[in-house]
């Protein structure tokens, strides 16, 4: 079955009762049971449930995996992989991450025992020098959020099977439409469902799938035990967004092209990140991994000029000053008052999250509006 088939009907079955074409929001707590322990395979929500049941099914199918399951949110999918760890275990993560995952860590875990090195890896020989024998997992986001970095999945999948280390990929970015880290060689991939998958800027939720059944199982047992599961009324909304992912990708990435290059040649632009420029590094990893290069981009203004960048965005009409990404809508953010704020100040401009950085999620109205309130905005 092909992706764009794959989005409507993977991993999907027609409900057995009635024969609905959508799941239904299965609203219980709580399931009949003609015994104790006799039950049809759901028993309690937190355990089960058989919306959720349908969107994990989807997430695995997308995603060419086996095992799916869905959180409350992308941090909590993400600290459900925290939670595979122990104290005196090493983490390598890219140096260029979302803010949250960031404060995750160091906030979190970190006080926890796990030490965390964050690592330019768009060179993986870079990698290599922090692995030991404490070294537990290697985490990573490509392309990076905001600064669009590209990092060589199959690469780091070689180095980390070399040294048996846990590779897990955010995906959030490239969505499975455009890039599948599980057929390069990861381990663990996670999305922040809030995005592209879910599509519509109305749910908040995430994801991981896994192929190996003993991964899969105890993540399964902390999703349960710890509970940061997702209700099914936001099950079935994001399994509504998936259906139309592979429509609104397309158009994600025809618009944002199309901005890259506006801004590209724009006087009061001093560099765009968007991984579809030849120019851009690792280009053609980029360009080998992923279908296309996606709606998300970033830029700085000329002469790092702060108060022209917080004007820019303050000017925009059409492109909303907003957290978050991946909705049908255009917004616009400005990373380091915004997303990565709980990133200091030195740390973020070691990575070019300068003052004047402007991050763009290219939504999927017309491209000739989304140009005419930049050209505004900037002028």
């Amino acid at each position: 079955m092909k992706f764009n088939t794959k989005v409507i009907h993977g991993g999907q079955e027609h409900d057995l009762a009635y024969g609905a074409v959508m799941p239904p929001i299965y609203q219980t707590t709580t399931y009949a049971q003609t015994t104790p322990g006799g039950h049809k395979g759901y028993e309690y929500s937190r355990t089960h449930n058989p919306t959720r049941h349908a969107l994990e099914s989807a997430f695995a199918s997308i995603e060419n995996g086996k095992y799916g399951l869905a959180f409350g949110s992308g941090l909590a999918a993400i600290d459900a992989v925290m939670k595979l760890l122990k104290p005196g275990d090493e983490v390598i993560s890219t140096n260029n991450l979302y803010g949250g995952s960031y404060r995750l860590f160091t906030k979190i875990f970190q006080d926890f025992g796990i030490k965390f090195h964050f690592v330019e890896m768009e060179n993986v020989s870079h990698i290599e020098t922090y692995i030991n024998d404490n070294t537990k997992l290697i985490w990573v986001e490509t392309p990076t959020n905001p600064m669009m970095n590209i990092i060589d999945i199959q690469a780091v999948s070689i180095l980390s099977k070399k040294h048996h280390i846990l590779l897990a990929v955010d995906n959030t970015f490239a969505t499975p439409y455009l890039q599948q880290p599980l057929e390069l060689g990861a381990d663990i991939v996670m999305h922040s469902a809030t995005k592209y998958l879910g599509g519509h800027s109305d749910v908040v939720m995430g994801g991981l799938v896994v192929n190996d059944k003993a991964l899969a199982d105890k993540l399964y047992f902390i999703q349960n035990a710890s509970g940061a599961i997702c209700g099914p009324q936001d099950s079935f909304l994001v399994l509504r967004g998936i259906k139309t992912l592979h429509v609104r990708m397309q158009r994600h990435c025809e618009n944002g092209k199309a901005i890259a290059y506006f801004l590209k040649t724009h006087p009061k632009i001093d560099k765009v990140f968007w991984p579809g420029f030849e120019d851009h590094p690792n280009h053609a990893i980029a360009k080998s991994q992923m279908k296309d290069f996606g709606g998300m981009l970033s830029f700085t203004i000329t002469g790092n000029d702060y108060k022209q960048a917080i004007k820019t965005v303050e000017n925009l009409k059409v492109f909303t000053l907003a957290e978050s990404l991946g909705g049908v809508e255009s917004l616009c953010g400005h990373p380091a008052s915004m997303t990565h704020s709980s990133i200091p100040k030195s740390e973020r401009e070691k990575i070019g999250i300068v003052d004047s950085l402007i991050r763009l999620s290219v939504g999927i109205e017309d491209v000739d509006d989304l140009i005419a309130d930049l050209q505004q905005a900037l002028s």
